[in-house]
């Protein structure tokens, strides 16, 4: 069951990746509320990536949301869930905005953050989402601006925010010519179910962060055979190193891979799993849990939240 939570550091606004079954229920059990969400990506219309949504949206109504609700998806989304708010009555407080993901370079979705989407392969039409910050703090050059007799005060504030200025003896100040160069801005990406990691190859390349399923491991999906349209940790992990990600979190992990297999003989768990994956990945790896953080830092590397 998958729903993945974005938030900017400080930001009281979030995002939504997929809205599983129980998505409104484990958010009880965190700081997250929706009413401060902002927007809801669906990677893809099977049950487990999207049958929380309706819920969700009648509790956002419930708890008094008056703010617009952005959804973004495969473009039969908005017929079942219209479909559903008819047949079931559900009136909204707040208007939905439908965002078609061919519209999304050209509409500006998130304030603090550029979107794109990537086409991936399952048995449905599915896609990852791309999350780059949209702007990056700039620092003061201190010691030019000093060499340049700009004194400390006002003039520095407005400087650091990317504005010209005029100092009191009349000279006039271009702001990008004291600011250092800025950071590389932070890039993520959230996939849905893919059986073509290589897909993502070059939108990962730019990319600190891949957040993909591992459904099985090789030799599980030998046995499976290539119909469910499901990755192996390997596939992820190769595809992940061969593109340089210097973070992989992966999900969406097979029922039959229990979390503490290691205590019954022979059973599979999530350490053959992250086992398959290490041997093909040198990065930071983390396999997600329910309810588990993350934050990406700015040179960035990540770090699991406590």
């Amino acid at each position: 069951m998958t729903a993945t939570a974005l938030r900017s550091e400080g930001a009281k606004h979030w995002v939504l990746v997929d809205c599983a079954e129980g998505t409104q229920h484990r958010l009880l059990r965190t700081r997250l509320s929706p009413v401060s969400l902002r927007a809801i990506f669906i990677t893809h219309l099977h049950g487990d990536h999207c049958y929380g949504l309706p819920g969700l949206l009648a509790s956002a109504g419930m708890l008094g949301r008056s703010e617009p609700m952005t959804i973004v998806g495969p473009p039969p989304l908005r017929g079942m869930i219209e479909c559903i708010m008819q047949a079931s009555q559900l009136t909204l407080p707040y208007p939905i905005v439908w965002v078609a993901l061919e519209d999304l370079p050209h509409v500006e979705v998130l304030p603090d953050m550029q979107v794109r989407a990537t086409a991936l392969s399952h048995r449905i039409a599915c896609y990852g989402y791309s999350f780059t910050e949209a702007a990056v703090e700039r620092r003061l050059d201190i010691g030019k601006l000093r060499a340049g007799g700009i004194p400390s005060g006002p003039a520095w504030g407005e400087i650091q925010q990317g504005r010209d200025v005029l100092l009191p003896d009349g000279r006039a100040v271009t702001a990008g010519d004291y600011l250092l160069a800025p950071r590389r801005p932070r890039k993520l990406i959230i996939a849905g179910d893919n059986d073509r990691p290589a897909l993502l190859a070059q939108e990962a390349a730019s990319a600190d962060l891949l957040v993909h399923e591992a459904t099985y491991t090789e030799e599980v999906l030998r046995k499976v055979g290539p119909g469910p349209q499901h990755s192996s940790a390997a596939m992820v992990a190769r595809m992940a190193q061969e593109a340089g990600v210097p973070n992989l979190i992966l999900t969406h992990f097979s029922p039959r891979y229990q979390d503490r297999a290691e205590e019954r003989d022979g059973a599979l768990g999530l350490n053959d799993i992250e086992r398959e994956a290490r041997a093909h990945y040198t990065g930071t790896l983390a396999l997600a849990r329910d309810l588990a953080g993350y934050a990406l830092a700015r040179d960035g590397s990540l770090r699991a939240l406590p």
